[in-house]
């Protein structure tokens, strides 16, 4: 699904509780500078981290969590999550395959291996309708994981497989490689 015109939203990169990684250069440029852009070029209007929630629901517009973690997360899907989100008045969450094997550990043991088809990575953004935004009175946590599991009890959810180039960095090993598959 591709559109035109961006939907109006609001969004925020969230760094907090992410160390010093989203400082770590990538092209020339901070993670969270390249995760802002991605933002604005989506038509995305960034706010602080410290708006006040009351300053989201008066808006009246989708709110967008970007994940300076995920910073090569093509404009282009970040606007198609925001289209989705209000289209389907549901949250909308950028996800990636799992690709490592998964094991279940019982009792100290290490059992059976988990199909991964059925696992996900939670990547970025994720998008808040404007009735979800409306009926949160804060985000409960910025770890996205945990956000959108407790976003899952309350509201509907839909998964969207984000493009390689929105994989998740957890090194400075991993943003070299991001870097390599991003190169222009």
């Amino acid at each position: 699904m591709e559109y035109d015109e961006p939907t109006p939203a609001l969004g925020t990169v969230v760094d907090e509780g992410r160390g010093r990684l989203p400082y770590t250069l990538i092209h020339g440029e901070a993670l969270v500078a390249a995760a802002a852009w991605a933002l604005g070029e989506a038509g995305v209007t960034p706010v602080d981290a410290g708006t006040p929630w009351a300053a989201l629901v008066a808006s009246g517009e989708p709110f967008v969590l970007h994940d300076p973690l995920c910073p090569m997360t093509p404009p282009s899907f970040v606007a198609d999550c925001v289209a989705r989100a209000v289209e389907r008045g549901c949250v909308v969450v950028g996800v990636r395959p799992v690709t490592d094997t998964v094991k279940v550990v019982e009792g100290g043991a290490v059992g059976e291996t988990v199909d991964r088809d059925l696992l996900v990575t939670v990547a970025s953004p994720i998008v808040l309708p404007a009735t979800v935004v409306a009926a949160l009175s804060g985000l409960p946590t910025t770890d996205f994981g945990a956000l959108v599991t407790e976003l899952r009890r309350r509201y509907p959810v839909e998964l969207v497989e984000a493009p390689p180039a929105a994989r998740r960095v957890g090194s400075a090993d991993d943003v070299r490689v991001l870097e390599a598959l991003t190169a222009p």
